[in-house]
């Protein structure tokens, strides 16, 4: 059997050395290539690449069951006690959440535990576990 398809993305940050801090220090991603001006890491199996930019994201958010999630965002969907231990990083390290971890869409198709964080350049990060996986795109 093949590799699945890995997913690819790059964001800016306006501090490399605070990123890095971040990503590898709190969050364990392994580190790949880099430059003076971008880290590629490992992101629970996908590539995330930080590249140092003086541009800010965008602060628009959309309301998601009573609560204003960040239009722009990115993450990844873990098992439960991956999800657990990323959320206990996290506290620990005393990150900044947008949202704190909860249950959204309880006892529906989709139910899923989440949790919304910013990293050092304010790059909002949602993670997610789904209670059954066949259900990430329930309708």
């Amino acid at each position: 059997m093949s590799q699945p398809p890995l997913f690819h993305l790059a964001i800016p940050v306006h501090d490399l050395k605070a990123a890095e801090e971040f990503y590898s220090g709190v969050l364990g991603c392994a580190q790949g290539r880099r430059s003076d001006t971008w880290i590629d890491y490992n992101f629970f199996g996908h590539q995330l690449v930080t590249h140092l930019s003086s541009e800010t994201s965008p602060a628009a958010t959309n309301a998601v069951e009573d609560e204003q999630v960040p239009v722009l965002h990115f993450g990844a969907l873990l098992d439960f006690e991956t999800w657990e231990a990323t959320a206990a990083k996290l506290k620990a390290a005393n990150a900044p959440f947008i949202i704190e971890p909860t249950v959204r869409h309880e006892g529906k198709p989709g139910e899923q535990h989440i949790f919304f964080v910013k990293d050092p350049s304010g790059n909002a990060l949602e993670f997610k576990s789904m209670t059954d996986m066949d259900e990430v795109f329930a309708a």
